[in-house]
């Protein structure tokens, strides 16, 4: 039962913030990844607390815990790794595209779990959730630039 309770935790789906801003970059310039976890559903280390009813009338605690996560940024993949990346200049998570085009990016997640039991120490659930994150559309330009006389 607990273990059902933890797979049907609302789980908080995280998203990817790019920098430069607006997700459009330009070729041959980093571009920095960081993963955000949205205000609804439960993320890493947020206390859930399933309906009583479910569980024979124990009142229990649920956390996700983040196992690992996966970066899907269309030239590339890195992952599965903790690193949640960061803003410029000192984010982690770093691509530098080659090539114009439009590059469909995305972070993916994988929990696993922890229960407690009136304030009991945290035990371990057994198996683990994978959740695809939402795909991003990042543009990346090439930038010309060019002499003029007056």
């Amino acid at each position: 039962m607990i273990r059902d309770a933890f797979h049907d935790t609302d789980f908080t789906v995280p998203t990817v913030n790019i920098q430069p801003e607006g997700d459009v970059t330009l070729v041959n310039l980093p571009t920095f990844f960081e993963v955000q976890f949205p205000e609804s559903g439960f993320g890493p280390d947020e206390v859930d607390r399933p309906d009583p009813a479910r569980l024979l009338g124990h009142r229990i605690e649920v956390r996700p815990r983040l196992k690992s996560v996966t970066y899907h940024l269309g030239e590339r993949t890195i992952g599965p790794t903790q690193d949640l990346g960061g803003p410029y200049p000192d984010g982690s998570v770093v691509q530098t595209y080659t090539q114009p085009g439009t590059h469909q990016v995305r972070v993916d997640i994988v929990y696993t779990g922890q229960f407690r039991v009136g304030g009991s120490g945290w035990i371990d659930i057994p198996g683990e959730v994978d959740l695809q994150g939402t795909p991003v559309a990042l543009t990346v330009r090439e930038a010309k630039s060019r002499l003029y006389t007056n």
